[in-house]
């Protein structure tokens, strides 16, 4: 088998299939007697394991799969993809919590015109201290009067501060809290996010789904090399 012949059933080109040998991806070929690289079905079918498993793992850790895999020490190769798993794993514990805390946060109601600390810090029933130690932790971002220097919560504000504030009752940590509103910033408010972690959970779906296939992939190829 040609590269060409291996290059032509996922649409590659003949170097990449030369740069994932180089790479250690696919395993050495045999060589004719004017040095043409020469493939077997074996080759073929580490190429479908190698893109099978870097849609589900990315190409850095499917690389350095495959790669173990051609070593011989496939029990490398499979903490690996244990570690994979175990990141699949925390991201959709994320997902998880982000949507526990979105549901929390719904009935917050839209806020007009600025205010001040003191005003906004006795609504809500904490200290000015607190909302400095937020503002300190990246929490909320008030501007500042440019004449008196005091801090002026816009309407923005006053929302991300009712959101910190929920949240910090819920028991979230200002380290959990600040990625969060960040995301609320950058969305626009909370009900844009909605479409966002629909967006999130289906990503993660698509992966999960992946990895099963490379796996599938993965175990037919290892199953070749047996004696």
């Amino acid at each position: 088998m040609r590269p060409v012949d291996l290059a032509r059933e996922h649409g590659l080109s003949t170097q990449a299939i030369r740069n994932y040998e180089d790479a250690g991806i696919l395993p050495a070929a045999e060589r004719t007697a004017h040095g043409y690289r020469t493939y077997t079905p074996l080759h073929a079918q580490a190429l479908r394991a190698f893109l099978a498993l870097a849609a589900g793992h990315g190409h850095r850790t499917a690389t350095s799969i495959m790669r173990a895999v051609n070593r011989g020490v496939t029990e490398d190769a499979l903490r690996l993809i244990d570690e994979s798993h175990g990141q699949l794993l925390d991201d959709r514990r994320t997902l998880q919590a982000v949507e526990a805390a979105l549901r929390d946060l719904a009935p917050v109601p839209q806020e007009r015109g600025d205010t001040f600390i003191g005003p906004l810090a006795r609504r809500l029933d904490i200290r000015p201290a607190t909302l400095r130690k937020w503002e300190k932790a990246g929490l909320v971002r008030p501007r500042r009067d440019p004449r008196t220097g005091y801090r002026i919560y816009s309407a923005a504000d006053v929302r991300d501060v009712r959101l910190a504030h929920q949240l910090r009752r819920g028991g979230y940590l200002l380290e959990r809290i600040a990625p969060l509103l960040a995301q609320v910033r950058s969305a626009g408010g909370v009900a844009p996010l909605e479409s966002t972690l629909r967006d999130w959970q289906t990503r993660l779906s698509t992966r999960s789904r992946a990895m099963l296939k490379g796996a599938a992939t993965l175990d037919t190829y290892l199953f070749a090399r047996e004696p």
